[in-house]
C-alpha cells in the first residue's frame, strides 16, 4: 500500500509518455500505467530503479536485451514499443495489458481444472517457442510473468530482460519467489537453456493442477535442496484421479535431468496438444478438492480479478432447470365434477362468490404466466463462443436453438484464423428463441511490407513506417560515410519484409563519418578550441575547473577523450586547469634520506638526490632546494643535498 504519492506520477517522459499511475515495484523496476501522447494510445512504463541506473555495464545490457526483445515479434508476448532515458529514469514503453496475472487466478481459485491448467499453458508455450526458436531464454518464468488480458488472452511477460539482473536479490520472500521455479542447473552451474524454461513450465503446471508448489520450504536453502535433491512428484499424487497423460507432462517437463526433459518449449507444446487431445471432456473439466468453489465464490461476484473471456468455471447461481421453469406453472386439466347432495343442493355447485374468487386466482396465474413468458420464457442466453472455430460455433448455436446471423471477417493479430473474436449479441446476453447471432471471425494477424525509409530522416522515415500500419521501434545510431548524417541507414526487419500488423520496426541511423578526437590538453583554451572547430567539433567549456599540475588556464581534461570516435558537429566538453596547488614545504634537513623521501613525496611533491662526490656513501641531508615554511606547486621537484 502506498501512502506518499509517487514522484513520477503526473510527469512526463521524454515530451511524450505521461504517468498516469502506479502498477507494481519489483527488484528491478517500477511499473506504471502511461499515456503514449504521441500516439493516443496507453502503454506499460517500466522505469529502472534510479540507484541500479547509474550502473552503466546494467543500463547497457537492459538495453540491449530490450532491442532484442523489441524484434520478439508474438501475439502472447508482451510487446517492447520504445526505450528511453531522461536524467535518473530509464524506461521501457511496453504493451499495456489490462487484466490479472496467473499469480492472481491461482490466489483465488486455488487448483484450477485441467481444461482451464492447459489454456492457459498452451499459450505460454507458444510464446516461449518463438522464443527459443528465435534464440531466446526467459529465465524467469513464474506465474508473475503470465499476464492475463479482460478478453481472456494470455501473455508472457518480461521476456529476456531477466538476464540483465543478477540472481541474489534483497530478501528472502523474494528469493523464495524466484527459486520456486528455477531448474537444478541454474542453481548448482548458472547456465540457462530452452530446457531452463520447460522445467519452470513443468513446475507452473503442477501449481496450477494442485494450487500449491511442489518444493516449498521455511527459507530460499530449503528449496534450493528441494529442486536439486528431489523429483518434483507426479501431480495425481495431491489430486487423486488426475490422468496418467498430465502426470507424464508434469515428471517429463520438471525433470531434473535437463536431457530428460523436452528440447524446448515447442516440443513441450506439441506433447501438451497430444496428452489433450487424448483426454475426455470429464477429464478435463474434473474440479480438483483443492479449487476454492464454495459458496464465498460468486461467479456474479464483480470483485473477482479473473476475466470472464477466460472461462475458468465458478459456481453459477442456483436457478431450477428450463424443463421445470417451462412445466411447473401449468395445472392438470379438473376432472368432471360429480353429482352430489348437500347444502348445496342435487348439483352440488358451490355458491357464486366462490367461483368469482377462483376466476380471479385463474386470471391472476394465466396474468403471471403471460409475464413470465414475455420477459423470460421466450429468451435465451447467448452461448460462449470466443476462440471457437466457425464450425464448432454454428453446430453449438443450432444445439442452443439459435440461427446464425451476419458473419464478418476482419484481421486480428491475436486470434487464430478462422476462430471466433465477437458475436452480436454479446455472450451471455438475452435473445429470443430462434433469434440470430451474428459472429465475427479472424483472418488472422494482417500482414503487411516494410516500406524502404533508407535515405530519409527520421522523422519522415517514422511516419512512413506508421502510414504503413507498423509501429517505430528502437532508434539507434552507428557510424557512416556514405550516408549523411540523420538519414537513415537501415531497418529491422529489412525494407520488403512481411511483418504482422502493428509490428516495431527498429531503424538505425547515420551519425555521419567519424571524427577521430585529437588530445588537446596542456594546451590554452583558444588553440583547443582551433584544432577541434578545424575537424568540425564544438567546444563547450565545463564550469569547474581542477587543480592539476597544468598551468592555469590551460586545458586539464576533455571528455570524450582522445583518440575515440566522434561524429561532425558533436561537441567535446573541456575542463579548465586553475593551475597546482601551493603546498608548504616540509623541513627534513638532518633527516635520514629514505625517511627525507617519503616525507616530501607524502606531501606532494617529487624528490631528487643530489649526492655529488663527497655524498655516494651518504645518508644524511645536508640541505633542500626549497626552504622549509615556504610554499611550492604541488608535483613540483624539491632536490636534497646529501653529504
Amino acid at each position: 500500500m502506498h501512502t506518499l504519492q509517487d514522484p513520477l506520477v503526473g510527469q512526463v517522459l521524454d515530451a511524450r509518455y505521461r504517468v498516469d499511475a502506479h502498477i507494481a515495484t519489483g527488484g528491478m523496476a517500477t511499473v506504471y500505467r502511461a499515456l503514449d501522447t504521441r500516439l493516443d494510445r496507453v502503454v506499460a512504463l517500466k522505469v529502472m530503479h534510479p540507484a541500479l541506473a547509474v550502473d552503466a555495464t546494467f543500463v547497457e545490457r537492459f538495453i540491449r536485451e530490450a532491442k532484442s526483445v523489441a524484434r520478439l515479434s508474438h501475439p502472447n508476448v508482451v510487446g517492447v514499443f520504445d526505450q528511453g532515458a531522461q536524467g535518473a529514469y530509464v524506461y521501457l514503453a511496453m504493451e499495456y495489458v489490462s487484466g490479472c496475472t496467473l499469480r492472481d487466478v491461482l490466489r483465488e481459485r486455488g487448483a484450477l481444472q485441467p481444461r482451464a491448467a492447459l489454456d492457459i499453458l498452451e499459450p505460454v508455450l507458444a510464446a516461449l517457442g518463438a522464443a527459443h526458436r528465435a534464440g531466446f531464454v526467459h529465465r524467469d518464468m513464474k506465474p508473475e510473468n503470465v499476464l492475463i488480458g479482460d478478453d481472456g488472452r494470455v501473455k508472457v511477460a518480461d521476456f529476456g530482460l531477466v538476464r540483465a539482473v543478477d540472481s541474489g536479490t534483497g530478501t528472502t520472500g523474494t528469493v523464495l519467489g524466484t527459486v520456486a521455479y528455477l531448474a537444478p542447473e541454474q542453481i548448482e552451474e548458472g547456465a540457462a537453456d530452452p530446457r531452463a524454461d520447460v522445467y519452470a513450465c513443468g513446475v507452473v503446471l503442477y501449481e496450477m493442477l494442485t494450487g500449491r508448489k511442489p518444493h516449498t520450504g521455511d527459507t530460499a536453502a530449503q528449496v534450493i535442496f528441494s529442486h536439486v535433491n528431489e523429483d518434483v512428484p507426479p501431480p495425481s499424487a495431491a489430486v487423486p484421479g488426475l490422468s496418467v497423460e498430465l502426470d507424464d507432462l508434469v515428471v517429463s517437463a520438471a525433470a531434473r535431468t535437463p536431457a530428460v526433459r523436452p528440447h524446448d518449449a515447442v516440443a513441450l507444446l506439441a506433447a501438451v496438444r497430444a496428452a489433450r487431445s487424448a483426454l475426455t471432456d470429464e477429464q478435463l473439466d474434473a474440479v480438483p478438492p483443492q479449487a476454492r468453489t464454495a459458496a464465498h465464490d460468486n461467479a456474479d461476484d464483480r470483485t473477482s480479478v479473473i476475466p470472464r473471456a477466460l472461462g475458468i468455471p465458478a459456481p453459477l447461481p442456483v436457478n431450477e432447470p428450463d424443463d421445470v421453469q417451462r412445466t411447473s406453472v401449468l395445472a392438470r386439466a379438473p376432472a368432471p365434477a360429480r353429482a352430489r347432495t348437500g347444502r348445496f343442493g342435487r348439483f352440488g355447485g358451490p355458491p357464486r362468490s366462490v367461483l368469482v374468487a377462483a376466476g380471479a386466482l385463474l386470471l391472476t396465474l394465466l396474468a403471471g404466466l403471460g409475464v413470465w413468458y414475455i420477459n423470460s420464457g421466450q429468451f435465451t442466453k447467448v452461448p460462449a463462443l470466443l476462440t471457437r472455430s466457425e464450425t464448432d460455433a454454428r453446430q453449438r448455436l443450432t444445439d442452443a436453438g439459435l440461427d446464425v446471423g451476419d458473419i464478418r471477417r476482419q484481421y486480428s493479430d491475436t486470434d487464430r484464423r478462422g476462430t471466433v473474436v465477437a458475436t452480436d449479441p454479446a455472450a451471455g446476453e438475452r435473445i429470443r428463441d430462434n433469434g440470430s447471432v451474428g459472429l465475427t471471425i479472424s483472418l488472422g494477424p494482417q500482414t503487411v511490407r516494410v516500406p524502404d525509409v533508407t535515405d530519409r530522416t527520421l522523422a519522415v522515415a517514422r511516419e512512413e513506417i506508421t502510414s504503413a500500419g507498423l509501429e517505430p521501434g528502437m532508434v539507434t545510431d552507428e557510424f557512416d560515410a556514405t550516408v549523411p548524417k540523420g538519414e537513415v541507414i537501415s531497418t529491422e526487419p529489412a525494407a520488403g519484409t512481411g511483418r504482422r500488423a502493428g509490428s516495431a520496426v527498429a531503424i538505425t541511423v547515420s551519425r555521419g563519418a567519424p571524427v577521430d578526437v585529437p588530445d588537446v590538453r596542456d594546451q590554452p583554451l583558444d588553440e583547443a578550441t582551433a584544432a577541434l572547430e578545424e575537424l568540425g567539433l564544438r567546444t563547450e567549456v565545463a564550469a569547474e575547473r581542477v587543480t592539476a599540475k597544468v598551468p592555469a588556464g590551460e586545458v586539464a581534461r576533455q571528455f570524450p577523450r582522445a583518440r575515440t570516435e566522434a561524429a561532425e558537429g558533436d561537441t567535446i566538453t573541456l575542463t579548465l586547469s586553475k593551475g597546482p596547488e601551493m603546498i608548504e614545504v616540509p623541513d627534513v634537513v638532518g633527516d635520514r634520506v629514505d625517511d627525507a623521501r617519503q616525507t616530501l613525496e607524502a606531501a606532494g611533491f617529487e624528490v631528487e638526490e643530489d649526492r655529488g662526490i663527497l655524498g655516494i656513501f651518504g645518508d644524511t641531508v645536508r640541505g633542500q632546494s626549497v626552504e622549509a615554511g615556504e610554499k611550492a606547486p604541488e608535483g613540483s621537484r624539491i632536490k636534497l643535498s646529501i653529504r
